[in-house]
């Protein structure tokens, strides 16, 4: 892609991370595309899912003003009674244009997104170019950055020509031809296995993991590196049958540099009430500590090198 056939090029991102060391090798600018086309029970970025703006609430930081209530053009805020009185967001009417938002001067309100374009964003990791040091160097995330191939593609060949690494982080499920380059051109891919029955992966992310492996065998051909994460869900992705099975796999793979265990956790529970959302079921107890040892000790006895956490 010519630099000029990027001019233009946008998308929503939700959060951009500074100096990140748990997403591939060294210091790193982590950049959070918002839309995917999975829908993982144990979202931990419930607001990457889909891929329009989309309101954030935090009721802990309301202090019950009422701005936002006249400002609303669909009349979907109201008050709670009483002294400590809070917003309410109807989120059957609410469409998400972000008018209360600048009504909000203590910012309970808030959009969880912002356009960038390719030029914009990359000016956020150039300033940190200086941190990167020989390892690190920029991840581009999600959601899934291969639904906006165009965008990511140019980002990426950009970061190239600056001397930047690149990292693609993604859940493999990759359809388009543009979205193979990305997969193709990364330096290092952080590639998402969950769990390897086809069943089980359909009830948990609500799509077949057969592109997903397909995907992972033509990054693997390729000979350039991979970081496997493998999220431990209970239920969908922990059984000792699906783990011997993962290791298995991965046995079998010579691209991949390191197994990353990635323990259920509820850090994303704040996320879920922010956008108005039902927690999902899976939200649990955390992982035990013990099952977590147990299943790192499978993948060590198979000679692959593995860590808990990214």
């Amino acid at each position: 892609m010519k630099e000029n056939d990027a001019v233009g090029l946008s998308s929503l991102i939700f959060n951009i991370v500074h100096g990140s060391t748990v997403d591939g090798w060294g210091v790193r600018t982590t950049v959070f595309l918002k839309g995917c086309p999975l829908r993982c029970l144990w979202c931990c970025n419930p607001e990457g899912q889909k891929k329009y703006a989309e309101l954030k609430y935090t009721a802990d930081d309301c202090n019950g003003c009422g701005n936002c209530v006249p400002a609303c053009p669909k009349k979907a805020i109201s008050m709670t009674p009483g002294r400590d009185a809070k917003a309410l967001i109807d989120r059957e009417l609410c469409d998400n244009c972000m008018i209360c938002a600048d009504s909000c001067y203590v910012g309970a309100l808030a959009s969880f997104s912002k356009q960038y374009t390719v030029n914009e964003l990359f000016s956020e990791i150039e300033r940190d170019q200086g941190y990167f040091g020989e390892d690190g160097g920029v991840t581009v995330g999600g959601g899934e950055a291969t639904l906006y191939p165009d965008f990511t593609l140019a980002l990426i060949e950009k970061c190239r020509k600056a001397y930047i690494h690149t990292a693609l982080d993604t859940c493999g499920y990759v359809t388009t031809e543009t979205g193979m380059k990305c997969l193709e051109e990364a330096d290092l891919v952080l590639y998402d296995v969950k769990g390897l029955d086809p069943d089980t992966h359909v009830r948990g992310t609500g799509v077949s993991n057969e592109l997903i492996l397909k995907n992972l065998r033509y990054r693997d051909s390729l000979g350039k590196e991979i970081i496997i994460r493998l999220p431990l869900i209970p239920g969908y992705t922990d059984s000792r049958e699906n783990i011997a099975r993962e290791a298995e796999l991965i046995s079998g793979l010579k691209s991949v540099k390191r197994v990353d265990i990635i323990p259920f956790h509820k850090y994303a529970e704040i996320k879920y009430r922010q956008l108005g959302w039902p927690l999902p079921y899976v939200f649990g107890e955390d992982f035990p500590e013990a099952r977590e040892k147990s299943v790192l000790e499978v993948f060590l006895k198979a000679g692959i090198n593995a860590q808990i956490g990214g």
